[in-house]
């Protein structure tokens, strides 16, 4: 299968932030771009940047995650694989899709010295969202500094793995 992989920056970060950095050297293929503005303004960008793309995989951090989770949670079919980052979903913009039964795979790494985003509420909210949810609570921070580099992400960014 031909995915098209998509990493998606949080709220104060960029295209230029360290995992934006880290996937456009190692995975040149990888879309990374900016997301400036309101989340209505991020998710229109993103809407339109995967028009016609399917087989995607997103990775999605804090913010992003929040972004990627919407995306999915609207666009199922097109989504072949979720990545989450301490993804932002106690966000009241996730309101919307706290019924939703995403069977997509989904793959969630949380730091659990993390003061930007609860462990807890995201943890529940994931379960009770995505059907087929593998969720890591790891020693780490927000950012997950410590852990993100070593993350096997070519087995991650593989359609097949987890």
């Amino acid at each position: 299968m031909n995915v098209t992989r998509v990493f998606i920056h949080g709220l104060e970060s960029s295209s230029q932030g360290t995992k934006g950095v880290y996937f456009q050297h190692r995975y040149p293929d990888m879309i990374v771009e900016d997301y400036p503005g309101s989340f209505d303004e991020r998710m229109i960008k993103l809407n339109r940047l995967l028009s016609g793309e399917k087989d995607l995989i997103l990775v999605g951090s804090s913010y992003g995650g929040l972004m990627a989770s919407v995306f999915t949670c609207t666009n199922e079919e097109r989504v072949t694989k979720l990545i989450l980052l301490a993804p932002a979903l106690n966000l009241e913009e996730f309101g919307p899709y706290l019924d939703k039964k995403i069977v997509v795979p989904v793959v969630v790494y949380h730091g659990k010295n993390d003061d930007v985003v609860p462990v807890a509420p995201v943890q529940d909210i994931a379960r009770t969202v995505f059907a087929n949810i593998s969720y890591h609570v790891i020693d780490d921070d927000h950012s997950l500094h410590s852990n993100f580099p070593s993350l096997d992400w070519d087995t991650l960014l593989d359609s097949g793995g987890n």
